[in-house]
């Protein structure tokens, strides 16, 4: 008896390792996304009332959960049911992912600074007129923070089961639920300090300690650089992860770049650091020229489209 409840006990162990370690390798494919995902949903709430960024936070990462309990069971049922379609689902998220990189460069060079500004200022007004319904216009922010949320959190969870897709049903289970879960309590929770950051900044440079003020004030200074990087840096790892997916997606791509990093290795002195980043650095071109490719074909698309709908 005594026997039978240790080795029960070492083969929970056992699977809780298993899926502690595919958890931190699916963690780490999914951090281009949480990269992303953190800009985009600190930028969602952004323009909201001071006192209403922590309940809108609150109902986007409702929002979120409600995805992934969708999601989930519907990633797992394709692994089930369905497994060679995780492969392609995987391309069309490494895809989507350098599309919507690209699209964000492309709107930063194609659209002027003073655009932008135009956008802020008109939301800055209907912010202080008071016939504007705040109820409505917070509704309807969460409403597109929960959509973006939702493709998000679609491409974290395929990506997820990708790293997963030949372990046993049950691991596959835990996995995504902890992924799940873990991006979610993560994302959330540092988005609600990014959008508190200047609060806390304000209060500290209000205090009487100079060093409390110094603080305030350096708070108040990194915030707006604090979202710039997160920006810069979650394009460049969508860049990076969605090249790496479609690199492996295609073996012939993937031998290629494994030969290519084994050359560059074989370069006297530096071989060792170059071994390690070329891999990355083809990645991040694939995903740039695959970004650029997509983006030409659904503006086309929609060119076409608008074209037809007009004619009718």
């Amino acid at each position: 008896m005594a026997s039978s409840l240790l080795a029960l006990i070492d083969d929970i162990a056992t699977i809780l390792d298993d899926v502690a370690v595919m958890s931190k390798v699916a963690a780490k494919k999914t951090a281009g996304v949480l990269g992303d995902d953190l800009a985009l949903n600190a930028q969602q709430v952004a323009g909201v009332n001071a006192d209403r960024e922590l309940p809108v936070v609150w109902a986007v990462a409702v929002g979120s959960l409600k995805n992934k309990a969708i999601l989930v069971p519907a990633a797992l049922a394709i692994s089930a049911f369905v497994p060679v379609a995780i492969t392609p689902l995987l391309m069309i998220g490494g895809a989507y992912l350098c599309y919507e990189g690209f699209e964000k460069l492309a709107h930063k060079f194609l659209h002027s600074k003073d655009e932008d500004d135009a956008h802020h200022g008109e939301l800055t007004r209907a912010l202080a007129d008071p016939a504007v319904d705040l109820v409505v216009l917070e509704k309807d922010k969460i409403k597109g923070a929960v959509r973006t949320d939702f493709i998000l959190s679609a491409e974290i969870i395929v990506i997820a089961l990708g790293t997963v897709e030949n372990a046993p049903f049950s691991q596959q289970v835990a996995v995504l639920i902890a992924i799940a879960l873990v991006m979610t309590v993560g994302v959330y929770g540092l988005v609600a300090g990014i959008v508190k950051i200047d609060d806390a900044g304000l209060y500290l440079s209000k205090r009487a300690s100079s060093a409390a003020q110094g603080i305030g004030k350096l708070l108040l200074a990194g915030a707006p650089l604090l979202m710039k990087t997160l920006s810069v840096v979650g394009t460049a790892a969508m860049f990076m992860v969605g090249g790496s997916i479609l690199m492996h997606g295609v073996p012939a791509l993937h031998h290629m770049v494994d030969n290519a990093a084994t050359a560059a290795g074989r370069i006297g002195g530096i071989g060792p650091v170059l071994h390690a980043i070329t891999p990355t650095v083809i990645d991040a071109v694939a995903g740039l020229i695959a970004g650029a490719i997509v983006l030409l074909v659904v503006t086309l698309g929609k060119k076409i489209f608008k074209g037809k709908t007009a004619a009718a």
